[in-house]
């Protein structure tokens, strides 16, 4: 696991349970299966651009809010 993509997924993990969506709930909304979720979460999959707006959508946020900062990594 990448750190990029392991702080990626607690961000999105933190403002999924900020928006009070359950995985399944949210995954549900996303239209993205809930184990992929999880194992985005988790940080075990690098996911596509496209994925990144899809769920920023859904949390209703601009996607490079769940990126990690640049000095982070």
């Amino acid at each position: 696991m990448s750190e990029l993509a392991t702080t990626l997924g607690r961000n999105i993990r933190e403002k999924r349970k900020k928006n009070g969506f359950s995985q399944d709930a949210f995954a549900l909304a996303a239209g993205i299966d809930r184990s992929y979720i999880g194992r985005v979460e988790r940080g075990e999959v690098n996911i596509t651009v496209e994925k990144l707006y899809e769920i920023a959508a859904v949390l209703q946020c601009e996607p490079t809010s769940l990126l990690p900062a640049q000095n982070t990594l």
